[in-house]
C-alpha cells in the first residue's frame, strides 16, 4: 500500500471546498432557485437534502475521477463522502467547520487505507 490513500483524502477535501465555494459563492442564486424547484418536485425537506447530497457526490465523483483518471476511485470517494455526510447529519453531532473537515478526512482516510490494504485494485 502506498500513500495514495492520503492523496485521495486530500483531493476529496479540496473537492469539497471547491464545491462549497462554487455553489455558495458563484452560483448561490441559481443554487437557491434549483433547491426550490427540487423541493417542489420531491415535496419533502429530507428528500431535498438527500438529492442535494447526491448532487454533491456526483460532483466529487467527476472531480476525483478526472484527477486520478480512475472511475473506481471517483465512485468510492463520492460514496464514502456521502455516507459520512449522511451519518453526520443523522447523528446530530454539532461540529464547527474544522471539526467537520477532520471527521471527513479521518473516516475517508481510514476507508481508503482499508480498501488498499485489502488489495482492491484501482
Amino acid at each position: 500500500m502506498e500513500i495514495l490513500w492520503f492523496y485521495i483524502a486530500v483531493i476529496l477535501a479540496i473537492s469539497d471546498e471547491i464545491h462549497s465555494r462554487i455553489m455558495w459563492g458563484v452560483f448561490a442564486d441559481f443554487y437557491i432557485l434549483l433547491a426550490g424547484v427540487i423541493k417542489e418536485s420531491v415535496a419533502s425537506n429530507i428528500r431535498l437534502w438527500i438529492v442535494h447530497e447526491g448532487m454533491e457526490a456526483f460532483f466529487h465523483f467527476v472531480f476525483l475521477s478526472v484527477i486520478f483518471l480512475s472511475l473506481e476511485i471517483g465512485i468510492l470517494a463520492a460514496m464514502i463522502h456521502m455516507v459520512v455526510d449522511l451519518y453526520h447529519e443523522f447523528s446530530g453531532i454539532e461540529l464547527n467547520s474544522l471539526g467537520h473537515r477532520c471527521l471527513h478526512f479521518t473516516i475517508e482516510s481510514l476507508f481508503f487505507i482499508i480498501i488498499f490494504a485489502a488489495g482492491v485494485p484501482t
